[in-house]
């Protein structure tokens, strides 16, 4: 009989052998690899002018931001089992080197670099496949094993708000309300003196709303409460994306943003909200699948970011987001979309034009403009509410989400992407967009795939372009000059993206597992060609590294 010991088994084993709190970090990665991999994001002051509002709406700025700061410490603990007796280790540590070790810990949350397929800097452990939302050694088999012998916790074990334990032989499901009790209790009580002082009505909402769902799991009513907010303060706080559940894409990780709204950017993008519905009839997609049922109001802000925690501060940093993600609430108010724009200002200065001036043609580069960066961004969210979200699939009511588990992130992204470029096109033709933006769109778009795959493919974002790539390379729609240089192809780029959108479409309208497998299988890797060109970026920050003044009057 043969004793399996995991990777993490045998770490608590070595743990316990030196004599109980003792030792967590048994190795460490050459400091001149922590440094370089520091060294790769730009350091970037991140805030925006709130000084105009009232001192009381000042002082619940602060208090929203230090609730997000609770949400810092769950979300560690949701990366990783040790992640805090990691992290204490370095704190106390008396070794100098180890301020760098600690410093590219909290910028990945965890020992694992996200900027380089989760490569272990502290440790040899790998990244469990499903963080710290399930057993360490629980297995996809187990997991869909126990659903099939107790179909009655089906909905518990696939909620996104539950993680998953031992008990005995048995295994359950603990709604985050319990698990994390302490932690959102704390959070819950910042978010009530916030509702005490502020006088925007639909923010004291919402902060009252979302405190109780910290505590009774229930986010449906907090998130169509968030739908509503009209001030000048724009927050999202609670459980949201899935990207961190490799498993099965189930579980929603704790995430905080907290911005400033630029009220006259806001304006002017609200008529674009007014054509959800004609944007979904041109799909390409059979009109049986289309879904005009997620709700029309949708907003779109345009904000400055001034605080981020959680999932969302990890590795990359996140240029707009398209929320909540409840097909419920999409269902009955759509979504918001909002795009920060300080943190895609400060992304496309320091990252992508030094990118393009090395990857992109001459010529392709002088198309490269900001307007069409940001106008994609705006785009790639709206799409995110676009398309299949609940489905029927063989008689079943189900989503998207359940049916593509872990490879939802992906294929969403990638969709969201390539229609971003097909809803763009859209209101250019509709007279929209300026007609001049079609002479920048393509070639900006191209510029920021490299961005985007630097990040690695096994990353949603960085997958799904990916895809894009390699498809568009195949369809002739991007070109490759002698000197290695890309470009676009004017006449083919259109039917290319459409072609995408269509397969990429159906694949989500009919939660084709085996389907969208075969299409990451294909086209998420790294030619040759396109690796030639990464190489060449070496010496450029491959994000930014976001301070916020703001902790520093708490």
């Amino acid at each position: 009989m043969r004793v399996k010991i995991t990777p993490y088994a045998a770490l608590i084993i070595i743990f316990l052998i030196a004599g109980c709190a003792k030792k967590i970090i048994t190795k460490k990665s050459e400091i001149t690899y922590v440094q370089n991999q520091i060294n790769k994001l730009a350091e970037v002051n991140l805030t925006a002018d709130f000084s105009y509002m009232p001192a009381e709406e000042i002082q619940v700025i602060k208090l929203i931001v230090q609730a997000s700061k609770v949400l810092d410490d769950i979300f560690l603990d949701q990366v990783y089992s040790l992640n805090r007796d990691i992290r204490k280790e370095l704190v106390n540590s008396g070794t100098p080197e180890d301020k760098e070790y600690l410093k590219l810990f909290d910028i990945m949350f965890g020992p694992w670099n996200r900027l380089d397929h989760d490569k272990p800097f502290i440790n040899t452990v790998e990244k469990p496949a499903g963080a710290n939302f399930y057993p360490e050694d629980m297995t996809k088999k187990e997991f869909l094993k126990w659903l099939k012998d107790h179909p009655e916790t089906k909905d518990a074990f696939e909620s996104n708000f539950t993680v998953i334990r031992r008990k005995g032989d048995k295994l359950a499901a603990i709604p985050y309300s319990e698990y994390y009790k302490k932690e959102l209790t704390k959070a819950a009580d910042f978010l009530k003196q916030a509702a005490q002082l502020t006088s925007d009505q639909s923010l004291r909402t919402f902060l009252l709303s979302r405190a109780d769902s910290f505590l009774s799991n229930d986010y449906f009513q907090s998130d169509m409460d968030w739908m509503d907010l009209n001030g000048d303060i724009e927050t999202v706080i609670g459980p949201y994306e899935v990207y961190e559940d490799n498993l099965f894409g189930y579980k929603a990780a704790f995430e905080a943003f907290v911005c400033i709204v630029d009220k006259e950017e806001s304006k002017k993008l609200q008529v674009i909200g007014s054509l959800l519905n004609q944007m979904e009839a041109n799909l390409p997609l059979a009109d049986k699948y289309k879904n005009f049922e997620r709700g029309s109001s949708s907003p779109i802000k345009v904000v400055n970011e001034i605080f981020t925690a959680g999932d969302t501060k990890a590795g990359v940093q996140t240029l707009a987001f398209n929320l909540p993600n409840d097909e419920r609430v999409r269902k009955a108010k759509g979504s918001k979309k909002v795009l920060l724009k300080n943190v895609m200002h400060a992304k496309f200065d320091k990252i992508l034009i030094p990118i393009v001036e090395r990857t992109l043609t001459k010529k392709t580069m002088k198309k490269v403009s900001f307007d069409a960066y940001f106008n994609h961004i705006l785009m790639h969210e709206v799409s995110h509410g676009l398309g299949p979200g609940e489905i029927t699939v063989n008689g079943k009511n189900t989503t998207v989400n359940k049916e593509l588990k872990d490879l939802y992130s992906t294929i969403e992204e990638c969709k969201a992407d390539v229609l971003g470029m097909f809803n763009c096109q859209f209101l250019i033709d509709k007279g929209i967009f300026p007609k001049s933006l079609e002479k920048t769109l393509y070639a900006t778009n191209l510029g920021g795939m490299f961005r985007s795959i630097r990040f690695g493919i096994g990353e949603a974002h960085g997958g799904g372009t990916a895809i894009q790539m390699n498809f568009y390379l195949e369809k002739g729609a991007y070109k490759i000059s002698r000197d290695g240089k890309f470009y676009v192809n004017e006449f083919k780029i259109k039917s290319a993206v459409k072609q995408l959108a269509k397969k990429v479409l159906l694949i989500e309208a009919t939660g084709d597992y085996k389907a969208a497998k075969e299409l990451i299988e294909k086209y998420a890797v790294i030619k040759p060609e396109v690796q030639k060109a990464l190489d060449s970026l070496n010496d450029i920050p491959v994000d930014i590294h976001p301070v916020y003044p703001i902790e520093k009057e708490l």
